[in-house]
C-alpha cells in the first residue's frame, strides 16, 4: 500500500469546519484535518492491513488523523523502545496518545517498563502515556496477576498531585480501571483513593473523589 495514496484518502475527508469543534474537546495539533472520524479510520486500517513500514511513513507525515491510523496498522513485534519513545514525544493531543496506547503500545513486550519509565516525565502528554497505558493494560491484559496490577498503585499515589489536566485525568482513569478488574483490586484501589483524598492538593482530591464515586457503586 502506497503511503501517499493513504494520505490522499485521509485528506479527502478533511473538514476545516470540524477543527474548532474538536479543539473544544481538547483534540488539538499542528495538522488536524477535521476528518475522517474514528470508525472510518478503523475501516481504512482493516483495508490496509498490518504494515510497519507504512505506519512509520504515516507517522512522519505529522497529520493528526494519520497518527491515529498509524498505530492501528503497525506491527507491535517490530516496535522498538526507540520508536515508542519517539512517538510518545510527538504526542500533542490526548486522543493520539490514547489511540496509540489502546491499539499498539499495550501489546509491546516492554509495555510495563514504559509505564514506570514515563510515569515521572516532565512533558504532559508523555507522562499521560504512562497512565493511559496503565489503564489500557488493566483492561486488555487479562492474564496479568493482581500483584502486577497492584504494583501500579504506588506510582499513582506518587504522581496524583500533578494538576495538569491530561495527566490527572489519566491518573484517575488508571486507578478506576485497575479497581474494576476484580473485587480484591477494587478494595485496594478504594484504599489508595482514600489515602489520596487526604492529600492537601486539588488534583489529588479530584482524582480520589471521582474514583471513589465510581468504585463504590460496584456491588460484586
Amino acid at each position: 500500500m502506497n503511503p501517499s495514496l493513504i494520505l490522499a484518502e485521509l485528506k479527502s475527508y478533511a473538514n476545516p469546519a470540524n477543527v474548532a469543534g474538536m479543539a473544544r474537546f481538547g483534540i488539538t495539533g499542528k495538522h488536524v484535518l477535521g476528518g475522517p472520524n474514528i470508525p472510518t479510520i478503523r475501516k481504512m486500517a482493516k483495508k490496509i492491513g498490518k504494515n510497519h513500514k507504512v505506519a512509520l511513513e504515516l507517522w512522519i507525515s505529522g497529520i493528526h488523523e494519520a497518527r491515529i491510523l498509524a498505530p492501528m496498522i503497525d506491527e507491535f513485534e517490530l516496535v522498538t523502545e526507540k520508536q515508542f519513545l519517539a512517538w510518545a514525544s510527538d504526542f500533542d493531543s490526548w486522543d493520539v496518545c490514547d489511540q496509540c496506547c489502546t491499539n499498539l503500545f499495550d501489546k509491546v513486550p516492554f509495555a510495563y517498563e514504559m509505564v514506570v519509565k514515563l510515569s515521572g516525565h516532565k512533558e504532559e502528554f508523555v507522562k499521560r502515556t504512562s497512565f493511559a497505558l496503565m489503564a489500557v493494560l488493566a483492561v486488555h491484559d487479562k492474564k496479568a496477576s493482581d500483584k502486577k496490577m497492584a504494583a501500579f498503585f504506588p506510582i499513582i499515589k506518587r504522581e496524583c498531585k500533578d494538576e495538569r489536566n491530561y495527566v490527572k485525568k489519566a491518573v484517575n482513569w488508571a486507578l478506576r480501571q485497575i479497581g474494576k478488574r476484580n473485587a480484591d483490586l477494587r478494595k485496594q484501589a478504594i484504599k489508595v483513593a482514600e489515602e489520596i483524598s487526604k492529600i492537601d492538593n486539588k488534583a489529588a482530591k479530584w482524582i480520589a473523589g471521582d474514583a471513589l464515586r465510581e468504585l463504590k457503586k460496584i456491588k460484586n
